[in-house]
């Protein structure tokens, strides 16, 4: 079934089992029929308003862009219409087999009359509890959106510093060792060439000792 069948089956069933409890009650409390009535209305909006609010939050949930979001205006309306008629008439039905003091209204009464009431009551409280839950939910949905950027945006910022701290490191040339001390030949024997003549001093020293 669709989701306006589902709902105004829902309705239809809420709005008979009220009145056939008000119908009750006012038998048992006559003098507080009119705060009984009330009270069944309320339970109605009640009903109405919290189905309608949470259709309105997973709407928008679902459907962040509200220019792709369900058509739950003609959703509420048909259930509405669906509801009210379908009410009328089980209600009637009820009246002819158990008097519970539901009304004695003619069917033609419950139909138009009976039934329009019904419809306004449904559909008016359900279009604006679908504003405001889509209202709702858009706030939360911004709420989280900021969040998420500001996290992006200072993972982002944490990365360009870790980043730069390493090109820093990298560019930084690696300095030779100095020494420090006086730049004096340390060379304490010259070095011997065997193949080089012998001095001409050394040789005439060599034949007087010989």
């Amino acid at each position: 079934m669709t989701g306006w069948v589902v709902r105004g089956i829902g309705m239809c069933l809420i709005n008979v089992a009220v009145r056939i409890l008000l119908g009750v009650a006012v038998t048992q409390w006559p003098l507080h029929g009119s705060q009984l009535r009330w009270l069944g209305m309320a339970a109605v909006l009640l009903a109405v308003v919290v189905w309608a609010g949470l259709d309105g939050i997973r709407d928008r949930r679902k459907n962040p862009d509200p220019e792709y979001g369900e058509d739950l205006t003609m959703v509420w309306l048909k259930a509405a219409a669906l509801g009210g008629l379908a009410a009328g008439l089980i209600t009637w039905l009820v009246q002819l087999i158990v008097d519970f003091s539901v009304g004695q209204n003619s069917l033609f009464f419950e139909l138009t009359s009976g039934a329009a009431f019904t419809i306004l009551v449904i559909f008016i409280p359900a279009t604006i509890s679908v504003f405001l839950g889509r209202l709702l939910a858009g706030r939360d949905a911004k709420k989280k959106l900021a969040a998420s950027d500001a996290k992006r945006e200072k993972e982002r910022h944490d990365r360009h510093l870790v980043g730069a701290g390493s090109a820093s490191a990298a560019t930084i040339p690696a300095q030779e060792p100095q020494w420090s001390g006086d730049n004096s030949d340390t060379e304490v024997f010259r070095a011997v060439d065997p193949d080089a003549p012998e001095p001409r001093g050394n040789a005439t020293k060599h034949r007087d000792n010989s």
